[in-house]
C-alpha cells in the first residue's frame, strides 16, 4: 500500500511540475489566449496518464490468470508442484515479502510475476520451463522473479509508464494548438480547435508514444540485470542464473501477454523496444559481477 501512495505522490507532483514549468515560461497565457485551459489540461492527462496505469497495475493478477491461462497452485496434486511451492516460499521469507499466488501455464519456457502489492503478487512458471531445465535452474528463474517483487519492480515500471503517458498527453496538445494557432493566426471567425490540432495532437501522440516505448523498455532492461542479480542472492551462488540463461538462449520463449512482457524471463527481440537485455548481455554482467 505505500507503493500505491508514493506512486500516486510521485504522479500528482510530476503533474504540479508541468504546471509550474509551463507558467514560468508563459505557456498558461498562451494557451489561454487560444482558448485552452492548463488546469483543464493537465487534469486531462494526469487522468489518461496516471489512470490508465495504474487500473492497469490493480488488475494485473487477474488479467494474468486470464490471459496466461494460470492454474494456481491451491493443494499440490503432486511432487512437481509442492516443491514449486516450497520453493517459492523460501525466497519470499528470504527477500522479506508475503507469500505470493503461486501458478503453472502451459506453454514453451518462460515465468512471470505480477500484481500491485509486493505482498500479495503472483509467481508463475511454464510447464516448458519445467521440463527444459534442472530442478537448480528453475530455482534460479523463481528467484529472479521473486526479485522482481521485492524490488518493487510492478510499481516501478508503472509509474515510469503512468509519468510517459502524461507527457505524451500534455506535450501533443500544447503542441497541437501552438501549430493550429501558427496555421490559423489569420482568422478572425476561430471558435475552439480546428483541423492542425487534431491532425499535429494524433501524429505526435503516435511519434511521442514510440518514443516514450523506447524509455519505458530501457528501465525494463535496468530491471532485469538487478533481477538476475536477486536471483543469485537469493540462492547464494550465481551459476544456476548463469545456466538458466543460457538454456533460455537456446530454446524459443513462450509469448506472454503485453502486459506482462517486461516481467517474463525472456524478452523481445528489437534492441530499443526490448523489455529484456540480449541473453549474452545478462550472462556476461553475472560473470563480472562474480569478479568483483
Amino acid at each position: 500500500m505505500k507503493r500505491i501512495v508514493l506512486f500516486l505522490m510521485t504522479n500528482l507532483a510530476v503533474v504540479v511540475v508541468l504546471g509550474i514549468v509551463a507558467s514560468l515560461l508563459g505557456v498558461n497565457r498562451y494557451l489561454t489566449a487560444n482558448g485552452l485551459n492548463l488546469g483543464a489540461l493537465l487534469g486531462f492527462a494526469f487522468i489518461m496518464g496516471f489512470g490508465g496505469a495504474i487500473i492497469s497495475l490493480l488488475i494485473s493478477k487477474p488479467v494474468a490468470k486470464w490471459s496466461a491461462g494460470v492454474q494456481v497452485i491451491d493443494t499440490p496434486r503432486n511432487g512437481d508442484e509442492a516443491w514449486i511451492l516450497e520453493t517459492v516460499r523460501g525466497f519470499a521469507e528470504k527477500a522479506g515479502i508475503g507469500m505470493p499466488e503461486v501458478g503453472i501455464f502451459e506453454g514453451d519456457p518462460n515465468a512471470f510475476a505480477t500484481g500491485a502489492f509486493k505482498n500479495s503478487a503472483l509467481v508463475a512458471v511454464s510447464t516448458g520451463l519445467l521440463r527444459s531445465m534442472t530442478r537448480e535452474e528453475v530455482e534460479a528463474v523463481i528467484g529472479h522473479e521473486i526479485a522482481h517483487i521485492a524490488n518493487g519492480d510492478m510499481v516501478t515500471m508503472t509509474l515510469i509508464q503512468g509519468v510517459m503517458n502524461t507527457f505524451v498527453v500534455f506535450l501533443s496538445r500544447v503542441i497541437g494548438y501552438a501549430v493550429d494557432s501558427f496555421l490559423n493566426k489569420n482568422s478572425e471567425n476561430r471558435s475552439g480547435p480546428g483541423i492542425g490540432y487534431f491532425v499535429t495532437t494524433i501524429v505526435l501522440d503516435i511519434v511521442l508514444g514510440f518514443l516514450a516505448a523506447i524509455v519505458v523498455a530501457w528501465f525494463s532492461r535496468q530491471r532485469e540485470f538487478r533481477a538476475d542479480a536477486g536471483s543469485t542472492q537469493l540462492m547464494g551462488k550465481r551459476q544456476p542464473m548463469i545456466n538458466a540463461l543460457a538454456r533460455l538462449g537456446g530454446v524459443h520463449p513462450a509469448e506472454l501477454p503485453k502486459s506482462m512482457q517486461a516481467m517474463g524471463i525472456a524478452g523481445g527481440i528489437g534492441k530499443l523496444f526490448s523489455t529484456h537485455p540480449p541473453i549474452e548481455e545478462r550472462i556476461a554482467a553475472l560473470q563480472n559481477a562474480g569478479k568483483t
